[in-house]
C-alpha cells in the first residue's frame, strides 16, 4: 500500500541523526518491547508480515514521530486486540492502574516450517543477466516493492529461491511463495539526472513484481 512508510529516494525529511555508539536500546521498555515482539514471533501468535503492515497502518504523524520501538508496541497491540489476546482500551487500562484479569492464549496448535524458504516445483522465471521490468503495481494491503522502482528496468544479478510472500501472508492468505530476484538498477533509471552516473542499486524483489522488458 503507499504510505508515508515507503520513503525510499523522498528528500526533504532533514538530515539523519547520527548516534554515538552504544547499546541497541535508549531505554529499558525497548528491550522489553523487542523480547516480548519475539517471543510472540516464536509462539506462532504473531505474522511478521502482519505486524510490518500494521506499522505501515499507522497514522503518518504518529509514523514519523513515535520512537521505533513504540511503533512495534503500537503494531503488537493492534493485532493481540485483533487477536483476542487483548481486549480494546486494555493497555491503557493497566497504565492507568486499573487492573484486569489477564487473558490466558494458547499457541496455534500444529508446527510450522522454520524460516520462510520454501520448495516450489516451478524453475525461476528469471536469470541472472536478465533485463526485466518492474511491474507498475498499487496493491491496497502489504507489499514489499518499494514504489520508487515502479516500471523501472534493471538487471537480475542473482536468483535468491522461493521465500514465502509477504503480500499475501500479512492478510491470512497464505504463504504464495515465489522466487525473488536481486534486481541492479541505476541510481539515474530511478531518480532522474540528479544522480549519481556510476552509482548501482540493488532490490531483492518477488516474481510477481516483475516483468520481461
Amino acid at each position: 500500500m503507499d504510505g508515508i512508510h515507503d520513503m525510499g529516494g523522498l528528500q526533504g525529511f532533514g538530515r539523519v541523526p547520527r548516534e554515538a555508539e552504544g547499546g541497541p536500546f535508549h531505554e529499558a521498555w525497548e528491550g522489553r518491547v523487542h523480547g516480548l515482539t519475539y517471543a510472540l514471533f516464536g509462539q506462532g501468535m504473531l505474522n511478521i508480515d502482519a505486524f510490518r503492515h500494521a506499522i505501515e497502518k499507522l497514522p503518518p504523524r504518529s509514523y514519523l514521530e513515535l520512537p521505533y520501538y513504540a511503533k512495534w508496541a503500537r503494531a503488537v497491540e493492534a493485532l493481540m486486540v485483533a487477536a483476542g489476546v487483548l481486549d480494546p482500551g486494555e493497555v491503557e487500562a493497566r497504565l492507568a492502574g486499573r487492573s484486569t484479569p489477564p487473558t490466558v492464549v494458547e499457541p496455534p496448535e500444529g508446527s510450522q516450517p522454520a524460516g520462510f524458504l520454501r520448495n516450489v516445483a516451478d524453475a525461476p522465471r528469471f536469470a541472472p543477466g536478465d533485463e526485466v521490468r518492474v511491474r507498475n503495481l498499487h496493491p491496497s494491503g502489504h507489499t514489499r516493492m518499494p514504489s520508487y522502482v515502479r516500471e523501472k528496468r534493471g538487471t537480475v544479478v542473482r536468483a535468491h529461491g522461493a521465500y514465502v510472500l509477504p503480500d499475501t501472508n500479512a492478510h491470512g492468505r497464505g504463504e504464495c511463495p515465489e522466487y525473488v530476484y536481486a534486481v541492479r538498477f541505476s541510481a539515474r533509471e530511478l531518480w532522474g539526472d540528479a544522480a549519481e552516473a556510476s552509482a548501482p542499486v540493488t532490490v531483492d524483489l518477488f516474481d510477481h513484481y516483475l516483468a520481461p522488458a
